[in-house]
């Protein structure tokens, strides 16, 4: 399958340090039990699902992040919603299509184009999954040891480091090469992916994709 990296939701004020320590349970698979005596009067210890269900309660996506417009609720989602019902060849009544994909978030419409990767480098699901997988072909640059830290999940602060560390990275090769414009250069050059042009643009990318998730709030879960 490869390495996928999605970004995960943000605490919501005030459940910061609930919302670490759920993750950090999730991740490590270590769930407390109650005291043995507590357990013989027939107290429950938490389940796996219960937790993930409060984790998920307290966060808030990443596509209100990103500012993503929503279907019913903002007027260019509606437009773009009503262009997909018009590219289907079979096309179910109107009203029903509209009702299925109400409260979709548009992600292709987000402001905040930093956490939306460009279409080459999408991971599998979301537009604004990054395909870390991708990141291997980059190790002549960078070194494996750099590489490797994206396959391990992450919170903000790991996030925003990461993500500050691969800039610093790709600014001192992007300079070797006079080739730093293209930190603010959106699309992909158009070169074989083993270029070297290609590669520093996919790093310049991925740097800002962890910064911008870092900065504001988002760690990111490394699948594979």
């Amino acid at each position: 399958m490869g390495l996928d990296m999605i970004p995960l939701d943000k605490p919501k004020p005030g459940f910061e340090d609930r919302y670490t320590e759920i993750h950090k349970l999730l991740i490590e698979d270590n769930f407390p039990k109650p005291p043995l005596i507590k357990r013989l009067l027939g107290k429950k210890h938490t389940t796996r699902d219960k937790l993930f269900k409060e984790w998920l309660a307290m966060g808030i996506k990443s596509y209100e992040t990103i500012k993503a417009p929503r279907v019913g609720t903002d007027k260019n989602a509606n437009i773009w919603i009503m262009k997909q019902y018009d590219l289907l060849d079979e096309k179910p009544p109107i009203k029903s299509y509209i009702n299925q994909n109400k409260g979709l978030y548009v992600i292709e419409l987000a402001k905040e184009q930093d956490g939306v990767p460009d279409p080459e480098y999408c991971g599998i699901g979301d537009r604004n999954i990054f395909r870390g997988e991708y990141l291997k072909d980059c190790i002549d640059l960078i070194g494996e040891k750099l590489v490797n830290e994206a396959w391990k999940s992450k919170l903000a602060d790991e996030t925003l480091d990461y993500g500050h560390r691969l800039m610093k990275a790709t600014n001192k090769i992007a300079r070797k090469h006079d080739l730093e414009y293209l930190k603010d250069q959106k699309t992909p050059p158009g070169h074989h992916y083993d270029h070297i042009e290609s590669k520093i643009h996919l790093l310049y990318a991925i740097s800002k994709w962890l910064i911008f998730y870092g900065e504001n709030g988002h760690g990111y879960e490394a699948e594979y």
